[in-house]
């Protein structure tokens, strides 16, 4: 748990803008989900979003951290005058113990994403403590999370290299390719280098899941670029979703912290898995892009997960019905169950 312990991490956060709205939205902007409520704050960090809780209305505030940051945890939950709500425990949260054993708590918050949502993050954690300390009918912030994947173009890779200062660098930027062909990259990726808005690779209602059902995911689809361009990536990440309550005037779809390429940059960005340099091609719109993901645990460190992408054959694999590509057996295809319809 050192890593936690490096405050250039916290400011990382604590500075990153949509991540600070939605979970202050998500809580300070729920007092009545709060007020009078036990919370329980797994990898409380610095200790702002116990505050949130405690500025919400909740009665009492279990943060619990890890690291010895849990120390300057205290002082911050001090300043701020909420240490007669809020009782900092500096253990694992799975040596923690709430002072009755018969105890459960209202509500569990948690920031533990980590890129792509699950890699280097700390959900397994989260799922003990809600298994181990929330009532049945408790709340979980976020409650949901889901993962994206699109082709991309990935033109910091690429395009950057043509010119450099009035100098040709590509056969640099294909050397530098090469040496990091096989690592997926953190990077931002604009909104129209996407070749399609995304294919949902996982949803989870984190109420539910198990953590033996987050060892593997995979994910076999034939995508229809939505745009033209040059696919020399796939893109992943990830949206988290908050209860929100009952008051008038709220958003239909509750509150949602994004990592889309299209909303907000994050400290989280995007994970992008670049092609290797020659199976990258030009698309165009409508093309089929086939292509097969499996995201698993890493061995030997669960907190890690590795990535497996194979480009598959388009042609060969079974596409969804209808299929708005421009192969001729897709255009056939359509063509045939319009008619059907039309004679119905």
């Amino acid at each position: 748990f050192e890593a936690y312990e490096d405050l250039k991490v916290h400011e990382l956060m604590l500075t990153d803008g949509p991540r600070q709205d939605a979970y202050h939205r998500a809580i300070v902007g729920n007092p009545e989900l709060f007020a009078g409520k036990t919370v329980l704050d797994v990898g409380a960090g610095t200790g702002i979003l116990s505050i949130f809780c405690a500025q919400a209305g909740a009665r009492k505030v279990y943060a619990v951290e890890a690291s010895s940051l849990a120390r300057l945890a205290r002082e911050v939950i001090k300043e701020n005058n909420f240490q007669d709500v809020i009782e900092v425990s500096e253990c694992r949260v799975e040596d923690f113990r709430l002072p009755s054993a018969e105890d459960r708590v209202d509500i569990i918050v948690s920031e533990w994403m980590g890129f792509f949502l699950l890699h280097e993050g700390m959900l397994d954690s989260v799922l003990v403590a809600r298994d181990r300390f929330l009532k049945p009918n408790g709340l979980m912030f976020p409650d949901t999370a889901t993962i994206y994947l699109a082709p991309c173009r990935v033109a910091s890779r690429f395009d950057r290299w043509n010119n450099v200062s009035g100098v040709s660098m590509q056969y640099f930027g294909r050397a530098l390719r090469h040496q990091g062909s096989d690592k997926p990259e953190v990077l931002t990726v604009a909104p129209d280098h996407l070749l399609h808005e995304g294919h949902v690779v996982t949803w989870l209602d984190l109420k539910e899941v198990t953590s033996e059902e987050l060892d593997a995911f995979e994910a076999k689809e034939v995508l229809v670029a939505q745009r033209s361009g040059k696919l020399q990536g796939f893109c992943i990440w990830f949206d988290c979703t908050f209860p929100v309550g009952e008051q008038e005037g709220r958003m239909p779809n509750g509150i949602v912290l994004s990592t889309n390429p299209a909303a907000p940059e994050t400290h989280w960005k995007q994970t992008v898995i670049p092609l290797p340099e020659g199976a990258c091609e030009d698309i165009e719109q409508r093309d089929p892009i086939a292509f097969e993901l499996k995201m698993m645990r890493n061995k030997e460190t669960n907190r890690r997960y590795d990535l497996q992408l194979t480009l598959l054959d388009a042609e060969k694999e079974e596409h969804s019905l209808p299929c708005e590509c421009q192969m001729t057996k897709c255009i056939l295809m359509k063509a045939h169950l319009e008619k059907m319809q039309v004679d119905v």
